[in-house]
């Protein structure tokens, strides 16, 4: 498969603002009520340096959770949502009475945020609040919104920290604007 033409334009966030923000996000997170059952669930695939960077600063604050991973599929390679998620990998951790941190890359559409959480809490999590990287409201279909925000963006494409454009992009330590030719 070859990718539209496109352009890296526009560096929306640097590593520095990155970290920074994740910084915050760690205060308001630690802040919060502290479980002795805690499991941080990062939706796979974009969510994974993300919720690594999340995970070692809030060792910091003591807090120590459980981690799994949940793959979610609505893309499937394109630039557009095909508004159907399917689950490709379903977590291993039991939640059962857990307190569940779902960490995810973008909250655009609302679709994969809304069926995961719905997908926990058939699981019997006890808790569940939602931490995005990005959050993309003028795309918004479903009405939901994440307990913890990183950065409000435009509706503009983007990759990098984790994001990618047909699975390329992810290892940028930065996140850039995508501009299709």
């Amino acid at each position: 498969m070859s990718l539209k033409p496109h352009h890296l334009d526009n560096v929306l966030f640097t590593p520095e603002k990155i970290q920074s923000r994740i910084d915050g996000l760690v205060d308001e997170i630690s802040g919060g009520e502290k479980s002795d059952n805690l499991v941080m669930i990062g939706i796979l695939r974009g969510s994974f340096m993300f919720l690594a960077d999340l995970v070692r600063d809030l060792n910091a604050h003591d807090v120590h959770p459980r981690i799994d991973f949940i793959t979610l599929e609505s893309y499937y390679g394109g630039t557009e949502s095909v508004g159907k998620v399917e689950i490709r990998k379903d977590i291993e951790v039991d939640v059962t009475g857990a307190d569940v941190l779902l960490i995810d890359d973008i909250l655009d559409t609302g679709r994969t945020l809304q069926f995961a959480v719905q997908h926990l809490t058939d699981k019997g999590a006890r808790s569940i609040k939602t931490c995005t990287l990005l959050d993309k409201p003028a795309r918004r279909i479903v009405d939901i919104e994440a307990d913890h925000v990183g950065f409000a963006i435009d509706d503009v494409f983007v990759v990098g920290y984790g994001l990618d454009y047909d699975s390329y992009y992810r290892e940028l330590p930065f996140i850039a604007e995508v501009t299709f030719i």
